[in-house]
């Protein structure tokens, strides 16, 4: 039970507060987006305010050390980036948040398509959310390679007994729901790591979030959604794809190269200067375009410990530079072909992420994939009064912070300004109207072979709680599960070091 969940407890059942719980009623419409990257780890603190509007409060900021390719890599140097970003977050903003809604990304996630249905009990009946729901829950339970963990599981189309097939099944009868689900996996252990940084930095997790999902939340409007449009966030480890059309999430994959590799590539390529200088060519001076670039503009790099200035031309680092990013591109391309995705590209291309920036990128993607393309900043369900914000590197934050005010108004309730934010109590004729329902589904169901969880949106009534429930009860169960410890496939060496 999360420290919020706790204080709402306390609250229904009409016991005191401790003064740090009090504290943390006060600020309980704040939810907290962490964004555990390759080469940062941001948190980001928001709240819907009084004209509906989500707006940002702030945000802290560090270093990545721990991280490689997006997996946590050092327990210990993680867990401590975490715990300085949260301690300085909480201290800017004068409160006290436990709670954070956390990403995921490395190239241990996996999708793959799997074919399940259940069967009603009462087909006379129309189709509600319980039927969905149950229907979802069956899907948690796909069976899946041994290590593996899923995530997510997103309906590709409903299929009511097998000739109607629709992407809002409610309100129709039938004897039999069905679904192709597009089924999200994720290696335990690094789940596991990334619950540990939380748990050793006193913070409770309130769910797990692909990152790429996280960043359409903030970077990609509905029309485009619906249409058809690929995401691709270049990170500093990896480079996410994720691909929507007709407003469902179709394909994701993980590419293991992205803007670190750039990075690498001038740091090898020129020598005798320091990675960082590396670094802080790419963003300053670089470009993925030769042909605007000019060979007689000479960059001067200071040199190391009193050795002479290094000199190269803007022309030799842009060849660079376009070499890697042609590569990064063609391969989203393979992936997106490979996935039979291309022709639903009625949007194009997305790019976010700090590797997004780079001078020349959208022109160079719309040469290499002959789609259309546009940079993608975060500015989509929150209000952004801070230029700092607008932002492609911030995306996933961002995203997650959204994405845990949501959440918090799905199990909770819209918060009613007065300091608290607790639901409303549910009458004798929801109680009955919900027991009703409840029996129209039966325990069968059938798989022959990953929908992001919902909340409010848009200033919409959100949906029932159970997928952001089912979410949480996986990460608990996980996290309090040492059973693995037992395995005799478990790589005692690999965490030897990392425990604090």
């Amino acid at each position: 039970m999360g420290f919020f969940d706790k204080i709402t407890k306390k609250h229904n059942e009409g016991e005191a507060f401790t003064p740090e719980e009090e504290r943390t009623q006060q600020h309980s419409d704040i939810a907290v987006g962490l964004d555990i990257g390759t080469t940062k780890i941001v948190a980001f603190a928001g709240k819907r305010n009084h004209n509906g509007e989500v707006e940002i409060l702030g945000h802290s900021l560090r270093e990545s050390i721990g991280v490689q390719r997006g997996q946590v890599i050092n327990i210990t140097e993680t867990s401590n980036a975490i715990n300085f970003v949260m301690n300085d977050l909480n201290k800017k903003l004068n409160m006290n948040v436990k709670d954070v809604m956390v990403g995921i990304a490395g190239q241990h996630i996996h999708s793959q398509r799997i074919y399940g249905d259940i069967k009603r009990n009462n087909p006379d009946d129309v189709i509600t959310q319980e039927d969905i729901n149950h229907l979802l829950e069956e899907m948690f339970k796909t069976p899946i390679d041994a290590g593996k963990q899923v995530l997510d599981v997103v309906p590709q189309e409903y299929i009511i007994n097998t000739d109607i097939r629709t992407l809002e099944p409610k309100g129709i009868t039938g004897r039999k729901l069905g679904s192709e689900f597009n089924i999200i996996t994720g290696d335990i252990n690094h789940i596991r790591n990334i619950g540990r940084c939380v748990k050793n930095s006193n913070l409770n997790m309130d769910s797990l979030i692909l990152e790429p999902i996280a960043s359409s939340k903030v970077v990609l409007d509905e029309d485009e959604k619906e249409i058809g449009v690929a995401l691709v966030d270049i990170g500093g480890g990896t480079t996410d794809v994720i691909v929507f059309s007709d407003g469902v999430m179709r394909h994701s994959a993980v590419i293991p190269i992205a803007s670190n590799v750039i990075s690498d590539d001038i740091y090898t390529v020129f020598g005798g200067i320091t990675r960082d200088k590396a670094e802080i060519l790419k963003i300053k001076h670089g470009s993925c375009m030769p042909d605007d670039s000019t060979k007689n503009h000479l960059i001067s790099i200071p040199g190391v410990h009193g050795r002479p200035p290094k000199t190269i031309s803007e022309l030799e680092l842009a060849n660079v530079i376009h070499s890697r990013m042609s590569e990064i591109i063609e391969r989203v391309v393979a992936e997106l072909k490979n996935a039979k995705c291309m022709d639903m590209l009625g949007c194009g291309i997305v790019f976010t992420g700090g590797g997004s920036q780079l001078k020349g990128l959208k022109e160079l993607a719309e040469f290499k994939t002959g789609l259309t393309v546009r940079i993608g900043y975060p500015e989509e369900k929150i209000k952004i009064s801070n230029n700092e914000y607008k932002n492609p590197s911030f995306a996933t934050g961002l995203g997650l912070m959204l994405l845990g005010i949501e959440r918090n108004e799905a199990l909770y309730g819209y918060p009613d300004f007065n300091n608290s934010y607790f639901p409303e109590e549910e009458t004798e004729e929801e109680k009955e109207f919900e027991e009703e329902d409840g029996n129209n589904t039966d325990t069968s169901s059938t798989k022959k072979g990953g929908k992001e969880g919902k909340g409010g949106d848009g200033g919409k009534k959100p949906d029932k709680p159970w997928l952001w429930e089912r979410l949480k009860k996986i990460l608990d169960s996980m996290l309090t599960d040492d059973s693995y410890l037992e395995d005799d496939n478990f790589d005692d060496d690999e965490y030897e070091d990392k425990e604090l």
